[in-house]
């Protein structure tokens, strides 16, 4: 793995309240370049694995609306937990991002995400 991506999973496990998980994915192939977890019996990889058909569910539906439009991110509020599916300008990858609902602030998450999400696209 990069030295970018082994500090982009640090630096978002130690500034984002409520960190679960992260993983960043390869739209086209499903490929996670890379994926980081604090619980171990939580599996970013494939939790991105599924998300990928989430991904790809909203782009064909956006295109059958024949709608002018992307994906900027894809919010799943859980029970305890917000997942976020945040997916680059070009289409390329998304960051898969799991935060316990009742620590993390949702405006600071998508912030920082924002943050490194043009960063990634130069990177890979």
């Amino acid at each position: 793995m990069s030295d970018f991506l082994q500090n982009f999973q640090n630096d978002l496990k130690e500034n984002i309240n409520g960190f679960i998980a992260v993983s960043v994915t390869q739209v086209e192939t499903g490929m996670s370049y890379c994926s980081l977890s604090l619980n171990p019996a939580f599996d970013p990889e494939l939790a991105s694995a599924y998300n990928l058909e989430v991904v790809k569910a909203k782009l064909n539906a956006i295109k059958a609306l024949g709608l002018d439009q992307k994906i900027n991110d894809i919010l799943i509020t859980l029970t305890d937990q917000i997942h976020i599916i945040d997916v680059s300008e070009d289409g390329s990858y998304f960051i898969y991002l799991a935060v316990d609902s009742t620590k993390a602030n949702l405006g600071m998450t998508r912030a920082t995400l924002g943050k490194f999400k043009k960063d990634i696209i130069s990177k890979l």
